[in-house]
């Protein structure tokens, strides 16, 4: 929860994830949790607290009255803040949107609550506000799960954003005190998730870059259609991954395989211009002569071109042995 009366600019950058084609898919998680009804009212409670410490802001009004200011780039986020704060008693509100000058630029959506007492009442109920002063950061994330998952839904409406599956798995919480980061990072972690924490400009980022982790996420807060789209190219992408191992183990396995039977024939050569084919014993010439014949062939088939009567393990004891004579006739030939 920011103090100001000025519009704090980095709530524009909220919803701007890493990598360009993330903010759409972050905005289809968005768009789908608001539509996530609560069961009771202390979860409606716990959502609103969080959209509030995560992306409101303080203003102050005559006779020690406050306000909030709260923006986003999401409509439908703007309308569920609104539907919050008068379900919570705060009427007096007003909405504003900027159109966006750019391509590629989104509008931004401006709700004020203006300074009044059911808002100094709300900030009071929400623990934002403590025996008078604006706290920095919660005491601690909701006790019952139900509404820490629900808080956990608010702090995303407000500050979260997620890439798309394809470009990277990377999740990320935006808050603007480290004291409200480690209590989120508190909260994910009792419900085993795995968060970590690092500052970018003045901001403190909570980040999960583990797709389990993330499909965790989106399914604690009730994303389950973006969670199915996750999972989904989760599969390709490792069904993708796998193929990708076996072609370049087989293309590893046929290279080696191509080099030995390169090293061999040359080997071979050099032993019949130098001593002659006749001059080797009887194994190991008609590995010589198999290998000049098939060239191109693997081990196992030359194995099997020598009718079944050798194992590999023989045939390949051969070949080495014609490697090493031929080693030891290129030496001599060395001044």
């Amino acid at each position: 929860m920011a103090i100001s009366r000025k519009l704090d600019n980095r709530r524009a950058r909220i919803e701007k994830p890493k990598g360009g084609l993330a903010l759409s898919f972050a905005g289809d998680v968005k768009n789908e949790l608001v539509r996530v009804a609560e069961e009771t009212a202390c979860c409606e409670q716990a959502e609103l607290s969080a959209l509030l410490w995560m992306g409101g802001v303080i203003s102050f009004g005559g006779k020690g009255r406050l306000g909030i200011k709260f923006v986003t780039e999401n409509a439908a986020v703007a309308r569920k803040a609104l539907r919050s704060l008068k379900k919570e008693g705060v009427e007096d509100t007003e909405v504003k949107v900027t159109r966006a000058l750019r391509l590629k630029k989104n509008n931004s959506y401006e709700l004020r609550a203006l300074p009044s007492p059911a808002v100094t009442n709300l900030l009071a109920r929400m623990d934002i506000l403590r025996e008078g002063l604006l706290a920095e950061a919660p005491a601690s994330p909701p006790r019952k799960n139900c509404c820490r998952k629900a808080w956990l839904r608010g702090a995303f409406l407000a500050g979260g954003s997620i890439n798309r599956p394809e470009v990277e798995y990377h999740l990320e919480l935006v808050a603007q005190n480290e004291g409200f980061a480690r209590t989120l990072v508190a909260a994910l972690r009792s419900f085993g998730l795995n968060a970590g924490l690092t500052t970018r400009k003045q901001d403190y980022v909570v980040y999960m870059k583990e797709g389990d982790a993330i499909t965790s996420f989106l399914n604690l807060v009730g994303a389950h259609e973006a969670l199915l789209e996750f999972e989904n190219v989760r599969i390709v992408k490792g069904m993708r991954n796998q193929v990708n191992r076996l072609v370049n183990c087989e293309t590893a396995n046929l290279a080696k395989t191509v080099n030995a039977a390169v090293r061999q024939i040359e080997g071979i050569r050099l032993i019949v211009r130098r001593r002659g084919i006749d001059s080797l014993p009887r194994p190991l010439r008609e590995a010589a002569e198999l290998r000049l014949a098939h060239p191109e062939a693997t081990l196992q088939e030359l194995v099997e071109a020598f009718d079944g009567t050798i194992s590999r393990s023989g045939m390949s004891h051969r070949l080495r042995a014609l490697e090493k004579l031929a080693e030891e006739l290129a030496a001599e030939e060395l001044p």
